[in-house]
């Protein structure tokens, strides 16, 4: 099966090959701290090899525990935020049909996610939706206590167990969380939900190889085997032993930095797929909280083209001149789709009659790519080769792996997140959660 290839040709102009291999050694130095488990935040390090250690066990209980909400359920809600969603929610949009949700039947529940907002609106929509209607939860939470998802879990929870008693609510419930501490895993052990362990060593936004993103994901209908097979060629292929000039996650660490270096200070996740929007909205989590800190970091943003380049397409071929692309290029479509011939031609299209629908998609692709380096805005490339399970796999952990030799380039701690605390503290002083008195009085001083 084919793999993700990195192209970074269209770099070059901006930075050389020689800027880029000055950072060889850092690169170097970074997979070497990741694999040695001596750089900073070497207590999340477990996502490293998780796709080489998942075993046979795991992955049938998580394809049983799939079966099992399959069968019982119209509609099952995914309960997370950050990482505890956004990579499932990739996965899934990525490999599902857009109009799913529209078709009368399908074969597999639909998979709905809150938890991730607090949304007023949202949420009573979504209980109103699920009034009446067979539903499941999965929620996914280390500690139990995080506000979006615990408010979430709290209102569906009291609603399924209304609807078909608490007894049979136990059986559809699921609870992805610590092995050993917090509310939810004493809920769990209380109610005798199934759970499944978020390891200590895996931080939100690298678990989506893990049963926060596996589990959603088989329950949506797509093969989560598939997804580790892929996960494991990019292991291989991006390991510790390959030379960096053959390392495609040492390269693209190295050449984001260098273009950084020579001022780029963001990075546009480009797709031409729809279907990828929410891949890049994980991506985004991945690289922004990582590598956002210490007053340092690349600001990761992403555009779904040709749609964007009506809006956003202005700004990027003649704006200020501190941003770069990666593209995601999907090689093969699933369906193919001919643009007929019209006999008025009051469109003036005839010139595209009999061309794939995708044909015009990649040309559109490529002119973009000229016209924006032509512009001034460096472009890099990653081919997918196809929008399936093994591919997206290879993609998750290329960005993992990368993302984690970036930030030690860097210099920061890839793996915390102090910044996300800032904004919990405030809410909660000015909600007057107890044990935050002192903030209170001093929040509301300033305001």
């Amino acid at each position: 099966m084919k793999t993700i290839q990195l192209n970074i040709d269209k770099a070059l102009g901006t930075v050389s090959k020689e800027q880029i291999f000055a950072l060889r050694n850092k690169a170097e130095n970074g997979m070497e701290q990741l694999h040695k488990g001596t750089g900073k935040g070497n207590d999340f390090l477990g996502w490293l090899n998780l796709p080489t250690e998942i075993s046979e066990e795991h992955l049938s209980d998580l394809e049983k525990t799939a079966h099992n909400l399959k069968e019982k359920c119209e509609i099952v809600v995914v309960i997370g935020i950050g990482g505890s969603y956004l990579g499932a929610k990739a996965v899934i949009e990525g490999l599902s049909d857009s109009f799913a949700h529209l078709r009368k039947t399908h074969n597999n529940p639909i998979v709905l996610f809150a938890g991730q907002n607090i949304g007023e609106d949202y949420l009573y929509e979504l209980q109103s939706l699920l009034k009446d209607r067979k539903f499941g939860i999965v929620v996914i939470s280390k500690s139990g206590t995080t506000t979006e998802p615990a408010i979430a879990f709290r209102l569906l929870k009291e609603q399924l167990e209304s609807q078909v008693g608490k007894e049979e609510a136990k059986q559809l419930i699921v609870a992805i969380t610590d092995e050993k501490k917090g509310a939810l895993r004493k809920l769990s052990e209380t109610e005798g939900y199934k759970t499944f362990i978020i390891a200590d060593n895996i931080g939100g936004r690298f678990s989506v190889l893990s049963p926060v993103g596996f589990l959603p994901i088989a329950i949506a209908g797509f093969d989560i085997r598939q997804l580790v097979t892929g996960a494991v060629k990019m292991e291989k292929d991006c390991g510790e032993d390959i030379p960096f000039e053959k390392n495609p996650a040492a390269i693209y660490a190295a050449t984001r930095n260098a273009l950084y270096q020579n001022g780029k200070k963001i990075e546009i996740l480009v797709n031409f797929n729809p279907k990828l929007h929410f891949f890049s909205e994980w991506w985004k989590q991945l690289y922004g909280e990582s590598e956002g800190k210490d007053h340092l970091g690349i600001f990761p943003a992403s555009v779904d083209f040709t749609t964007d380049l009506h809006s956003m397409g202005q700004w990027i071929q003649d704006g200020e001149r501190t941003i770069f692309e990666t593209v995601l290029s999907v090689n093969e479509m699933q369906h193919k789709v001919i643009i007929p011939s019209d006999k008025d031609n009051l469109d003036g299209l005839n010139f595209l009659a009999g061309k794939r629908v995708d044909e015009v998609n990649k040309m559109a692709e490529l002119g973009t790519q000229i016209a924006h380096v032509d512009g001034g805005v460096p472009n890099l490339k990653i081919e997918v080769p196809a929008l399936n399970e093994y591919c997206l796999g290879q993609l998750i952990y290329f960005f993992e792996k990368a993302c984690g030799i970036s930030g030690y380039i860097l210099g920061v701690n890839p793996f915390n997140q102090p910044g996300v605390e800032d904004y919990k503290r405030n809410m909660f002083a000015l909600l007057d959660k107890p044990g935050y008195e002192e903030e209170s009085k001093a929040i509301r001083a300033k305001i």
